[in-house]
């Protein structure tokens, strides 16, 4: 099941702009039966007209609220067309003896279920049945049927495009969406089958030789004491060297190019909408120190993109005599009152900080937030 876009930004502001024009199109379908019951005079008539539109608008909310909300349940979405096409069926009941001239009701509401066709995603089949029986209804039912015909198809035409057009955007940004989370989990997995290569070719040998060496251990024991000892002695060297083999290439894996990922952070925040500018720093910074900082550099950029509304930040990352510092700023301040839903992470950063002998400090100005990282150069 999708996930909910509540910590992407573009995608909220997307889908808000997208439910807009729905609704418009759901106030569209109810100007000409709304104008048949304002006609009406009995009030029997006048009851039954306002059920039937106000069912019909409820439930094409209902089925058109489905089609950008990708994570409801496809029971749910099932439930919500039906209850469509079964009020859309009993409006042009209820609307039948209302007003002076019923077949424009009719038409008009015949127009918007077709126009809602496209973005329901029935399959072309439905869609062309459902089209068929409207226009076949608007000529048979109607006192003037090429008038009947005009208002359908002009109806139709004017909520497609109302709304198509940002149905397809919404799709268009789903996709990039799906996208970019599929290339994640692509470079994680190739990251681990490096790691994974790695690993192999460091203890394969080593402990291909060990195996052999152990081998002739057990094999000269019973024999020759003093040369089992010694293989068994080269033993333990090689594990030893093993293990500083191991050791060495997880701190390798672990070590991270600080610019790389200044430059990688910089090009996430920029797809996700957020303008950044970066400062380097000048000369060289030490393994253990560029290692901390990326950390900070990582955790900053997850905050500024799960948990504000940013719409730009800044890393600046200088030289101060004998120290490096960082600081990440954005506008992305929370409410005052909101939890500080991720407090957990700077907590783990400023203990990674001080036991690299630096610290950690965060803060909001005038509208913005700070957070700033020292540590040795």
């Amino acid at each position: 099941m999708p996930v909910q876009p509540t910590r992407d930004s573009t995608l909220r502001r997307a889908r808000a702009l997208t439910l807009g024009s729905l609704a418009v199109t759901v106030l569209t379908s109810l100007v000409m039966p709304g104008i048949g019951v304002l006609r009406e005079t009995r009030p029997l008539w006048i009851a039954l007209g306002a059920v039937g539109t106000v069912a019909f608008a409820v439930t094409q909310a209902g089925a058109l609220y489905a089609t950008v909300t990708p994570w409801l349940p496809e029971k749910a979405r099932r439930r919500l067309l039906i209850a469509f096409g079964v009020a859309s069926v009993l409006t042009l009941v209820l609307l039948a003896p209302v007003g002076g001239q019923r077949w424009e009701s009719w038409a008009w509401v015949g127009g918007s279920i077709a126009g809602s066709l496209p973005m329901l995603r029935l399959g072309r089949t439905w869609a062309v049945g459902v089209a068929a029986v409207v226009l076949a209804a608007a000529v048979v039912l109607a006192d003037e049927p090429l008038d009947a015909l005009v208002i359908v198809v002009s109806v139709a035409l004017a909520v497609i495009a109302m709304s198509v057009a940002h149905l397809w955007f919404w799709d268009m940004l789903l996709d990039a969406r799906k996208g970019r989370e599929a290339q994640a989990r692509l470079a994680a997995t190739e990251e681990r089958l490096r790691f994974a290569r790695d690993v192999h070719d460091v203890l394969g040998h080593d402990l291909s030789v060990i195996t052999l060496k152990a081998e002739l251990a057990a094999r000269l024991a019973p024999v020759d004491a003093e040369a089992s000892a010694r293989e068994a002695a080269e033993v333990q060297h090689l594990a030893s060297r093993a293990l500083a083999n191991m050791r060495e290439a997880v701190n390798g894996y672990r070590a991270v190019d600080l610019a790389e990922q200044l430059t990688a952070i910089a090009d996430v925040l920029h797809s996700s909408g957020v303008r950044c500018t970066v400062t380097r720093p000048d000369g060289d910074i030490a393994p253990e120190s560029a290692s901390v900082l990326a950390a900070v550099l990582r955790e900053a950029s997850t905050n500024v993109l799960r948990h504000s509304q940013a719409t730009w930040c800044t890393i600046d990352v200088t030289r101060e005599g004998s120290e490096v510092r960082m600081r990440v700023s954005n506008d992305g301040v929370r409410p005052v009152g909101e939890p500080d839903r991720h407090s957990g992470g700077l907590t783990g950063l400023a203990d990674r900080l001080a036991e690299a002998g630096g610290r950690l400090r965060t803060g909001v100005d005038d509208g913005v937030f700070t957070l700033e990282a020292t540590v040795g150069a």
